[in-house]
């Protein structure tokens, strides 16, 4: 199965130089990060078919609910906003989506978060559907919505205005904002773990897919080798717990 995972929060490109190390504590001492952990939910969701683009979104739909209940509760028992996402599908992300400049128009299958609009939106193609994987679709979903818990606490907000001195350094907060959804991801896969009848061998398989699914060689270092991106996806997977996804306050060499 071909994987393209295309996930992006909006940056402004404007900075100041010696901007490392990071000292924003709405990056690096959120109020989400001592939220504790995710409650233990059960996700019902269809059964996949291969090739069938309206039982995958149907899929991608129920996944949802099931991140608006779980993200809600966790968030509105923390004092700390919310409120849900949309969530569109469309055919092919066009050219230029939530002012991006990186969307890639030739992918089979992408997703991308815009903050502006709390808008996730999915193209999901052939390439997602002729070896449909649900624990891939419940991660991409995640990941995306851990893109929209970021906006709803500010993670986002102080994402966009945190300085940076060059492209290396503007190329890796994006780094820590993608690695950050990763692994909020995978607390929420740990929340509903137990409902999907999943075994450590399906884990495994996703690791897998994530660590071939990282930054291209030769492309803009900004989402995270997938060596990283399976590190820090295991990070909240194994602790259900936002406070193991502090990108933020990573060395470096964790946010490869």
């Amino acid at each position: 199965m071909i994987i393209a995972l295309a996930t992006a929060g909006g940056l402004l490109l404007t900075g100041t130089a010696n901007a490392y190390p990071i000292k924003d504590a709405s990056l690096t001492k959120n109020a989400l990060y001592d939220s504790g952990k995710l409650a233990t939910t059960k996700c019902v969701t269809p059964q996949l078919k291969n090739t069938s683009l309206p039982v995958a979104r149907k899929y991608v739909m129920a996944v949802t609910n099931c991140l608006n209940a779980s993200w809600g509760a966790h968030l509105t028992a923390s004092d700390l906003p919310f409120g849900t996402p949309k969530l569109r599908f469309v055919s092919r992300i066009p050219k230029g989506y939530c002012d991006f400049s990186d969307v890639d128009t030739t992918a089979n299958s992408q997703g991308y978060y815009c903050p502006q609009s709390r808008t996730i939106i999915m193209q999901i193609g052939t390439d997602w559907l002729e070896d449909a994987d649900d624990l891939w679709l419940i991660h991409a979903t995640g990941l995306l919505y851990g893109y929209h818990v970021q906006n709803l606490t500010g993670i986002e907000k102080a994402f966009q205005a945190a300085p940076y001195a060059n492209k290396t350094e503007l190329n890796e907060q994006y780094r820590r904002s993608s690695l950050q959804s990763d692994c909020l991801g995978g607390v929420f896969l740990r929340s509903v773990w137990s409902s999907l009848g999943a075994s450590t061998a399906k884990w495994n398989g996703l690791a897998g897919l994530l660590k071939t699914s990282g930054d291209a060689k030769g492309e803009a270092r900004v989402g995270g080798k997938g060596s990283s991106r399976a590190a820090w996806a295991k990070s909240g997977y194994t602790s259900g717990n936002p406070a193991s996804c502090n990108t933020w306050a990573a060395p470096s060499a964790k946010v490869a």
